[in-house]
């Protein structure tokens, strides 16, 4: 199911033994365009302190979709290591949390996105530690930042990201939503990460590998309602690129 990170950010995360704080942001992998966390802000419950959480422990949300809830305990989240959200995630706290939860590195060699798994042995759990050494990863990015970000195409800019449009289940971001309100006023547009050629980060700018023209002439984007499988072939075809995951 697509979601919006927008709309994420501020939902109510509830372990299994009660409320534990909402969703701050999302980081992700710049490179795979993988969701590696989200970071909850604990609130009133741990003043002062976020955490972080797989996705893949992340519950499919209640009925009327107003709260996520997470397989994890509220003790298990409150003994958890602690991390520094406001600074880059070095590597080292990275393996501490995932040799806490007892959960398989996705830096791992052949583990292309994080996994669940039953504790490791003593070798493996050495290995974390071992990895955690190398400092952080350079791909890891905030959703928060990036969210505001230029956007240029091939020849020329086309708005800033206002949104991302996530995959929960996958656990990966399927869309960026580009406002162009500078340019066209008033239209929304998607884009994929594979039409993304380059994020300049010192610059705050995204290159798409597309033109002004494709993008003026292409499916406006109103809201996730109409993201069924014929808006998202005429956008793939309007652009000339196949569907993955169709």
């Amino acid at each position: 199911m697509l979601r919006s990170v927008n709309v994420l950010r501020g939902t109510a995360v509830h372990a299994t033994d009660g409320l534990i704080g909402d969703v701050h942001d999302l980081y992700f992998d710049d490179h795979k365009w993988i969701i590696r966390y989200y970071v909850v802000d604990t609130g009133k419950w741990l003043p002062g302190r976020k955490v972080l959480i797989s996705p893949h422990v992340i519950q499919p949300p209640d009925s009327r979709e107003e709260w996520l809830p997470v397989a994890l305990t509220r003790a298990q989240i409150e003994n958890s290591p602690d991390t520094d959200t406001d600074r880059p995630v070095e590597r080292q706290a990275e393996a501490s949390l995932y040799d806490y939860y007892g959960w398989t590195p996705y830096w791992f060699p052949l583990e292309p996105a994080p996994q669940i798994m039953v504790q490791g042995d003593a070798a493996e759990r050495e290995s974390v530690a071992t990895a955690g050494q190398a400092g952080g990863d350079p791909h890891l990015r905030s959703a928060k930042e990036v969210i505001g970000y230029h956007v240029a195409a091939s020849d020329g800019e086309i708005g800033h990201v206002e949104d991302f449009l996530i995959e929960d289940q996958k656990a990966e971001i399927r869309y960026a939503v580009v406002d162009t309100r500078n340019w066209l006023p008033g239209k929304h547009v998607l884009i994929t990460p594979k039409w993304i050629k380059e994020v300049k980060w010192a610059e705050s700018k995204v290159f798409v590998n597309v033109t002004q023209e494709a993008v003026r002439k292409s499916p406006e984007y109103i809201s996730l309602d109409m993201l069924d499988g014929g808006y998202e072939s005429r956008l793939h075809k309007h652009y000339g690129y196949p569907i993955e995951w169709l």
